[in-house]
């Protein structure tokens, strides 16, 4: 499997990406993905070898064990 770079969630902006000149940038919701739950997004970008998560979510860093977490996660 290849290894991929950044991760937006489902309340990423979009259009966000365009600036982020030099980075593979895939949203959770093209995957696929919307549905799932933080815990479960958080396993599956891990799964797919994401490096980081880019979201909106506020909650997460109290509602995940993010120090057990191999993906970086930025809010």
């Amino acid at each position: 499997m290849r290894r991929r770079e950044n991760l937006f969630d489902n309340g990423t902006p979009h259009g966000l990406a365009r600036l982020l000149v030099g980075h593979e940038i895939e949203i959770a919701l093209f995957k696929g993905w919307q549905a799932l739950t933080n815990g479960r997004l958080l396993a599956a970008a891990e799964a797919e070898q994401f490096d980081l998560l880019l979201t909106t979510d506020g909650n997460i860093p109290f509602q995940q064990n993010i120090a057990a977490r191999r993906i970086a996660i930025i809010v």
